[in-house]
């Protein structure tokens, strides 16, 4: 070998095999791990970070076993770093000896042993190798992180050994591991446990802010700028908060001459590699959580902790993806501190209190009880499992939302034969789903184009102009070189738009939306969502890149696609519906009979017309009239009064309900009862209550002038009449009404129509307060005649 190798991105090193291996943690048990494995068939591996499991351990049991090595990462960054690393400390370069397998790369040759790849691709090796013949080690590693995949992973090895492959050898390695559960899972397998190299690590949580996170990250920056002389990684939620992030810390890193990188899975792997890279200059790294585990970042001396992650889970209202910036576990903030304790002492800011971390859960919650399952339904159905019972779990996928899988499965048409050819791509299903249909429709290209958009999140809106007008970004660019390649399709672009989109429709079969009022649009699972961009000319469409979020009230829309009615006819009739049914114009105030056309919760076409079942008809306008209040149909005042005076005599009123729908009879409409209860509506209410009603509760009392005094009733009050005190000159005793014979309320007015009293004693006013008001009424009132005993 020569000095001009190089690690891992054109950063010069010795070529001496003691710069390439330094002595590791790991190093000492790695004897003890090849005796357990020789001597059990599942061997439990717990070591600390930073004691070199990833690299030293497979290689370690390279001698020991006849076969092939499959280790099982995570992620794609530590999958093609591990492999790198591995080959560089045997002094090869990757694809001899110790290979790579990722999504659409495949880094290996006829001489390797080692395979570095990630989980999803051990899933696909499954449904045409379904033996892995000439694999005789499966290492998962970084098992704490408990990816769908990993789960999957492991229930399909545990049964290819108890089947056919009795001889297959498992690892299970991590860092952050309650190793009893995998363990028993796994027969009782042996747990061994290195406890890593012993660093000083300085942990310090800092106070509640409540800055922004960018102002906190770069408040913590400036602080690692001025103690460390190391580099510094920084744990955000995501690409977006990593930007914010990158903005304000700029300044800082100009003043310290200080290198800004992002490190997430968005980015290419250069753009990755160069975050990972040796580096003479001091480094902040922003990167999200795909830096926690696996990845060695070389020279890493503090760690930033936002103690914050953005976690992916299905909706259970929407059915929709939600991203939910959230609380890691108190697992994975030691994943994080351990980044600082590597190579050194260390130093570890959490932006959150120790009290916050203790109410932390203990771990995080594995993908299989949170996450959409259409993948892992797939798999199995490619692979003949009809019913998830007939495999071993570490965690069972929960019932509903493998039922959910299935549907959506069934309803893309992802049975027998175009299950295995939708398998057959490493995309998740309805993006596989896109190029099937896409070949079948004659659209490859644009296929290809369209799921590369999806993939990497085309910032534009509607999907079609982006296919028009495809992006230079380097990101995408790949993607799509990769998908045209695993596709075979031809480089040259096809000009048929609706075949395109009838490809979409038949991976997004339940994202139909129809527009709404603005950015508004309903889905075809019956709940609303929002358009981050102005909405199209059209009025039906996909919902393509769509998240259910809990920042936002409503799901956000930001990458969709025309649809066609007739198009649903054609490819999804069995989800078509028509109903009949009376509806309430809300506008018109009035019943009507909608005739629709329904795919699943959304209405494709309709018609109104005059309702054909008159009592239903008269039912519903009731039940809306109710709703609405009878202050819209009669005077309110006006019916509480009588309602209360049939009370107060003692009657048995009508309800005033029933009195309501009986007025409906016939009618469809706002006005025709408004008219109605106009001129009927308290005469029918009298004459429910009888013809006592105005010998016990009397509608006026003639007073001792002729003057016809109103009386007023209340619920729960005696009834009172308001006239001028005049009115009741020749009058010795107070009326009394009803079958108690109540005295009546006299409410008695000056001449000026305000209360001088009120009373239900006007025998005892006249006796023993009237001369003191008569004074009063004589000085203000001269011309007004105010006898002396005015009865």
């Amino acid at each position: 070998m020569t000095s001009s190798r190089t690690w891992p991105n054109n950063s010069p090193c010795s070529d001496k095999t003691v710069s390439r291996r330094p002595s590791l943690p790991i190093d000492a048990l790695l004897d003890e791990i090849v005796v357990a494995i020789a001597r059990s068939p599942n061997v439990v591996l717990e070591a600390a970070p930073g004691a070199g499991k990833t690299t030293r351990v497979p290689p370690a049991l390279l001698p020991h076993v006849d076969g092939e090595i499959l280790v099982l990462e995570p992620r794609r960054i530590a999958a093609r770093l591990a492999a790198r690393r591995v080959a560089y400390e045997l002094h090869e370069e990757p694809g001899e000896t110790v290979g790579y397998q990722v999504r659409f790369e495949n880094v290996s040759g006829p001489r390797t042993r080692l395979r570095f790849l990630t989980e999803g691709v051990l899933t696909r090796r499954l449904l045409t190798d379904r033996e892995l013949r000439g694999v005789s080690l499966v290492i998962l590693d970084e098992f704490h992180e408990r990816h769908l995949d990993t789960d999957l992973a492991l229930a399909l090895l545990r049964r290819l050994q108890q089947t056919t492959r009795p001889d297959l050898k498992l690892l299970v390695m991590s860092a952050t591991l309650d190793t009893a559960p995998i363990a028993h899972f796994l027969g009782d397998a042996p747990v061994l446990r290195s406890e890593g190299r012993i660093f000083p690590l300085a942990i310090e949580h800092l106070p509640y802010s409540p800055a922004p996170l960018e102002q906190q990250i770069a408040s913590a920056v400036d602080q690692a700028a001025r103690t460390s002389t190391g580099h510094t990684l920084v744990f955000l939620p995501g690409a977006a908060e990593i930007r914010r992030a990158n903005t304000t810390c700029d300044p800082i890193a100009r003043r310290f001459d200080l290198e800004l990188l992002p490190l997430h899975g968005d980015l290419t792997p250069v753009e990755q590699d160069r975050a990972v890279a040796p580096s003479t200059k001091r480094k902040v790294i922003l990167a999200t959580n795909v830096a926690e585990s696996s990845i060695t970042i070389d020279g890493v001396t503090t760690v930033i902790d936002s103690g914050l992650a953005r976690i992916a889970t299905v909706s259970p209202w929407t059915g929709l993806p939600t991203l939910e910036v959230a609380r890691i576990s108190q697992a994975s903030a030691r994943q994080r501190a351990g980044r600082a304790g590597r190579t050194g002492p260390g130093v570890v800011l959490r932006l959150y209190p120790e009290e916050d971390l203790r109410q932390r859960a203990a771990h995080d919650l594995p993908e299989i009880l949170r996450a959409d399952l259409s993948q892992l339904a797939l798999a199995l159905r490619v692979l003949g499992i009809a019913h998830m019972q007939q495999l071993e779990w570490l965690d069972h996928p929960p019932q509903v939302a493998m039922e959910a899988a299935a549907a959506l499965l069934d309803r893309m048409g992802a049975t027998g034969q175009q299950a295995a050819e939708i398998a057959r791509y490493p995309l998740p299903p309805r993006l596989a789903r896109v190029l099937v249909e896409g070949q079948h429709r004659k659209v490859p290209h644009n296929a290809c184009v369209a799921v590369a958009l999806l993939s990497t999140r085309s910032e534009s809106s509607d999907l079609l102009r982006s296919v028009d007008h495809p992006p230079s970004e380097p990101r995408f660019q790949q993607q799509l070189a990769q998908l045209l390649r695993v596709s075979k399709a031809p480089r040259v672009a096809e000009h048929d738009d609706d075949a395109l989109l009838q490809s979409l429709l038949a991976g997004f079969p339940d994202r139909v939306a129809r527009m709404r009022s603005g950015k508004q649009l309903l889905l075809a699972n019956g709940t609303s969502a929002e358009l981050s961009s102005e909405p199209p000319q059209y009025e039906f469409l996909l919902a393509l890149d769509a998240e259910d979020r809990k920042d936002k009230p409503l799901p956000l829309v930001r990458i969709f696609s025309r649809v066609e009615p007739e198009w649903l006819l054609d490819l999804f009739p069995d989800a078509l519906r028509e109903t009949k049914e009376l509806a309430w114009h809300r506008t018109g105030e009035r019943v009507e009979e909608v005739s629709a056309l329904w795919y699943d919760q959304l209405v494709l076409s309709e018609s109104r017309g005059v309702p054909t079942d008159r009592e239903a008809a008269a039912t519903l306008l009731a039940d809306k009239a109710l709703e609405a209040g009878i202050a819209r149909f009669a005077d309110a005042e006006a019916v509480d009064q009588l309602m209360a005076r049939i009370e107060f005599a003692g009657l048995a009123a009508a309800s005033l309900e029933t009195v309501l729908r009986e007025l409906c009879d016939d009618l469809r409409s706002f006005a025709e009862l408004r008219n109605l209860t106009a001129s009927s509506l308290l005469p029918l209410l009298e004459q429910r209550a009888g013809n006592r009603l105005n010998e016990l509760a009397p509608a006026a009392l003639r007073l001792q002038g002729g003057k016809q005094a109103k009386v007023h009733y209340e619920r729960g009050k005696p009834p009172w009449i308001s006239s001028r005190l005049q009115d009741f000159f020749g009058m010795a005793e107070t009326p009394r009404i009803g079958p108690d014979h109540v005295p009546v309320v006299l409410h008695l007015l000056a001449p000026n129509m305000r209360a001088v009293q009120t009373t239900s004693d006007l025998a005892g006013f006249w006796e023993r307060l009237y001369p003191a008001v008569r004074r009063e009424l004589m000085r203000r009132y001269p011309r007004h005649k105010w006898p002396e005993d005015p009865r």
